[in-house]
C-alpha cells in the first residue's frame, strides 16, 4: 500500500502557504509605512534608470551653416567643423543661413542612463576585478600555507590572521588613506585592492582546506606513475579540490558583491553611494533602498544560479567529491 503524503511535504501546498505568508508580510510592511504618513513616489523611480536629455549645438563663431560631403561646417572668418552635428538633429537654421555666436543651430532628445544604472555598472566592475584578484591571491596564499618552507608558510599565516581578524571597513580606510596616498592609486583601485585582499584571505583558507581534504594516496600514486608534483596538482588534485570547494567559493563571491557596497565610504559612486545621493536629493528612502536591495538581489541570484548550474554539471560528470 502506497504511503500517503503528509500535507507538510506537499510541494504545491507548501509554495502556496509560503507565498501567502510573504504577501501578508508585505501588506503589514506597507500598512506600517502608511501609518507614518510616508508619501510613496514610485512614479519617480523610472528616471533613476534612464532619463531624457536635450543635446544642443551652438554656433562657435559668426558665419554661414554649410553642408559638405555629409559634414556640417560654420564658414566665417574661419571654417569650423561641427563634429557632433548630424541629420538626427532638429535644425533651427537651414543650410546656407547665417548664424551668430551662441545661437542654437540644432537640438535633439537622447536617452541617457540614470544614476542607478551608472552605479550598478561601477558595482559590477569593482566586483569583477576584486573577484579576479581574490582568486589570484587565494590560490597563491593557499599554496604558501601548504609549502614546506617555514618562512613562506609563516608569511601566509600572518597575512590570513591579520586580514581575517580586522573589519573590512577598517581595511578600506587604511588602503584609501595610507596605501593609496603612498602609491598614488585612485579610489577605484583602492577599493578593488581592499576587497581582493580581504576576500583573498578567506579564499586561501577555503582552497587550502579543499586541497588537504584530497586523499594523499592520490599524490603518492601519481608519483609512482612518473607524474611530477606540478602535473599531479594541476590535473588531479586541484580539479577535485575546486569541485569540493565550489559551493563555498560561490558563497564568497556573493559576499564580495554585497560587501562591495562598503566602498561607498571612500566616495566611489557605486550602487550604494548612488542610493545615498538619491535619498538626499529626493527624500524617498523607501523606494530608493528597495530598488537598490532588489538590484543587489538580482546580481547575487544570478551568481547563485550559475553556481547551481556548475554543480549540477559536475554531478552529472561524476559527482562533487
Amino acid at each position: 500500500m502506497a504511503r500517503r503524503e503528509s500535507w507538510t511535504q506537499n510541494k504545491k501546498l507548501g509554495h502556496v502557504i509560503a507565498l501567502a505568508l510573504f504577501i501578508v508580510l508585505g501588506y503589514f510592511l506597507y500598512a506600517a509605512a502608511s501609518h507614518i504618513n510616508y508619501v510613496w513616489k514610485w512614479n519617480s523611480v523610472p528616471k533613476y534608470f534612464a532619463y531624457k536629455d536635450t543635446v544642443t549645438i551652438e554656433a562657435p563663431i559668426d558665419g554661414k551653416l554649410v553642408l559638405d560631403n555629409g559634414k556640417y561646417y560654420i564658414k566665417g572668418s574661419e571654417t569650423i567643423k561641427l563634429d557632433k552635428l548630424d541629420s538626427s538633429f532638429s535644425f533651427v537654421y537651414n543650410v546656407g543661413e547665417n548664424v551668430y555666436t551662441g545661437d542654437y543651430i540644432a537640438s535633439k532628445t537622447v536617452t541617457k542612463p540614470g544614476p542607478i544604472l551608472n552605479g550598478l555598472w561601477i558595482t559590477l566592475k569593482i566586483s569583477f576585478f576584486a573577484a579576479v584578484l581574490t582568486f589570484f591571491i587565494g590560490i597563491i596564499v593557499a599554496f604558501m600555507k601548504l609549502s614546506p618552507i617555514v618562512f613562506i608558510k609563516d608569511l601566509a599565516t600572518v597575512y590570513v590572521t591579520i586580514v581575517r581578524g580586522t573589519p573590512l571597513l577598517v581595511q578600506i580606510f587604511l588602503f584609501y588613506f595610507i596605501v593609496a596616498n603612498i602609491f598614488e592609486f585612485d579610489r577605484f583601485v583602492a577599493g578593488v585592492l581592499s576587497l581582493g585582499i580581504f576576500f583573498g584571505a578567506y579564499m586561501a583558507e577555503i582552497l587550502r582546506g579543499a586541497i588537504q581534504s584530497i586523499d594523499k594516496g592520490q599524490l603518492e600514486a601519481s608519483k609512482s606513475l612518473g607524474i611530477s608534483n606540478f602535473q599531479a596538482m594541476r590535473y588531479i588534485i586541484l580539479p577535485q579540490a575546486f569541485k569540493r570547494a565550489l559551493p563555498t567559493l560561490i558563497g564568497e563571491m556573493i559576499a564580495l558583491v554585497k560587501d562591495s557596497s562598503l566602498v561607498s565610504v571612500i566616495s566611489i559612486t557605486d550602487l550604494t553611494k548612488v542610493g545615498k545621493e538619491i535619498v538626499a536629493n529626493t527624500f524617498s528612502p523607501f523606494e530608493t533602498w528597495i530598488i537598490v536591495a532588489l538590484l543587489y538581489l538580482c546580481i547575487t541570484s544570478v551568481l547563485s544560479f550559475i553556481g547551481h548550474r556548475i554543480e549540477k554539471k559536475m554531478t552529472l560528470k561524476g559527482g562533487m567529491n
